[in-house]
């Protein structure tokens, strides 16, 4: 359990941080940085909401220590990009019929400013998980919608499926958030008419940047990938024959817009001129970051930069929602190494996006639907790999990991004890209940803010406040307060609505 840093390293920084001074002067700087600010109360004129996946407290500490390792620091006094942010609150992730909840219920409450049930997603509460029928008349739209109806550019970034639950509710509305294709829709759906969520991508809201995984839902079932042929499981789903790329591309006629697929084509987009982008990099969802081909699939900050370069063409403004959706995938496996890596690649993001936006018009956001069962525990040196073993043993002589999970695939017994770490390739942290997969966990995720009437998410809250708080910076939706009472120029520029 050896430190990463170097002996040098480590002794100055032990020097500096034995001296009272050090953590005296330190504590001034920041008294005086708040005393300094004062809330800014623009109209904002663009606003970028990060959500996490799965990306709870625990997760959130846990990468901010493996960014400042993999940068040859000690990593617990790194500070990332969201941790710059000056506004930091907390929000209860429950759902109406469930205390943990999951991200199709957490989705519609910080888009659509509305609690639900589990797996729905664009309804109310009144809808029923799986049941058509309990949808109609209940769906609810988010601020995506909001956004575009004020005339402002729109867009979403993931790195998992589109259709995946969370960029899903900025659009669609559906009683489950599995009917992905026309294909997932059971009988009774079909029945009374319900939609799958790829077809609403297209008939919902005019999407401007469409960016992340997700083509097999979108073509006629066994039309062949162009990145991988030869994968049936890679091949289209659709029943109904409907191409939707097709359908969007002719939709678009007209206007300069660009269907990608690969790396190559993406970096050829020019922002500058491009009024519409649909980019999707994989069958399902694309690759974890540590996966990841750089020659075929671009970064999330990356595909942040782009989308960001292209929305900013509309003088009104824009919403952009961009998902570290991996995040969750990962903890679900047991995967710590690999969750941590997508959060670390998500605050590359949050860092492109504060180089490419003016604090004084955009509004940025990150926060997390959900957490996990995930806890650092052990009492590790200073500087031990985030990543790595306890120096404590264990009452049956056995060595255990820093990052450890409530429940998971990380449940393993060999004759009755626990496997030794020292001797496992391929490592899963260790749980303590066998699941095949990791569950959600309940606590309070953060919320950090900047930029125009970020002091608005100050405090704890609902979930389903973060979409009024963002929509009243802004002046979209329905409450317009925050526009009577700035100049008529910013009022003028968001004078549109639902």
């Amino acid at each position: 359990c050896t430190s990463i840093f170097t002996p040098l390293t480590r002794g100055i920084a032990l020097e500096l941080e034995e001296s009272p001074e050090f953590w005296r002067s330190q504590a001034q700087r920041t008294l005086q940085a708040a005393l300094d600010r004062t809330p800014n109360t623009n109209v904002a004129k663009n606003i970028v909401l990060f959500l996490g996946d799965g990306m709870g407290i625990t997760t959130y500490t846990a990468a901010r220590i493996l960014k400042g390792q993999l940068q040859n620091q000690s990593g617990e006094e790194t500070v990332t990009n969201m941790d710059t942010f000056p506004y930091v609150g907390l929000a209860k992730t429950y759902s109406v019929d469930f205390q943990i909840p999951d991200s199709a219920a957490t989705a519609t409450a910080y888009l659509c400013g509305v609690k639900t049930n589990l797996n729905t997603i664009g309804v109310s509460a009144a809808a029923r998980n799986g049941v058509c029928r309990s949808q109609k008349g209940n769906e609810v739209t988010s601020i995506l919608r909001w956004a575009k109806d004020a005339g402002k550019a729109v867009g979403i970034v993931t790195t998992t499926r589109v259709q995946h639950a969370t960029p899903a509710t900025s659009y669609a509305h559906s009683a489950s958030r599995k009917w992905y294709s026309d294909a997932d829709l059971p009988a009774s759906a079909r029945t009374n008419n319900c939609t799958d969520i790829a077809s609403q991508l297209l008939s919902n809201t005019d999407i401007d940047v469409i960016i992340g995984g997700g083509r097999k839902y979108m073509t006629p079932r066994g039309t062949r990938d162009p990145e991988y042929p030869r994968d049936y499981s890679s091949r289209g789903r659709r029943k109904d024959g409907r191409h939707l790329i097709q359908e969007w591309q002719s939709l678009k006629a007209g206007k300069v817009a660009h269907y990608v697929w690969n790396k190559t084509d993406f970096d050829a987009v020019d922002p500058e001129t491009t009024d519409y982008l649909m980019a999707l990099f994989e069958p399902g969802d694309m690759h974890f970051d540590l996966e990841r081909d750089p020659l075929m699939d671009p970064s999330i900050a990356e595909t942040t930069e782009k989308a960001i370069r292209i929305l900013s063409r509309n003088p009104n403004g824009f919403f952009l929602l961009v998902e570290g959706g991996r995040i969750d995938q990962a903890h679900h496996a047991g995967r710590g190494s690999m969750a941590l890596h997508e959060a670390v690649a998500l605050d590359r993001a949050v860092g492109k996006a504060l180089e490419l936006t003016n604090e004084e018009e955009t509004l940025i956001v990150v926060t997390a639907d959900h957490s996990h069962p995930l806890v650092i525990n052990g009492y590790p040196f200073r500087g031990n790999s985030i990543l790595g073993k306890s120096p404590l043993w264990a009452s049956d002589m056995m060595p255990f990991t820093t990052l450890m999970y409530g429940n998971g695939p990380g449940n393993k017994m060999e004759g009755g004890k626990r496997p030794d770490i020292r001797k496992t390739s391929g490592y899963v942290q260790l749980a303590a209940v066998p699941l095949k997969s990791a569950t959600h966990g309940g606590e309070d995720v953060v919320i950090l803010a900047r930029g125009p009437m970020a002091h608005l998410l100050q405090g704890v809250h609902e979930q389903s406040y973060i979409a009024h708080a963002m929509a009243y910076a802004a002046c979209v939706g329905t409450d317009r307060r925050h526009c009577a009472a700035r100049p008529a120029v910013a009022a003028a520029r968001n004078q549109a609505g639902p």
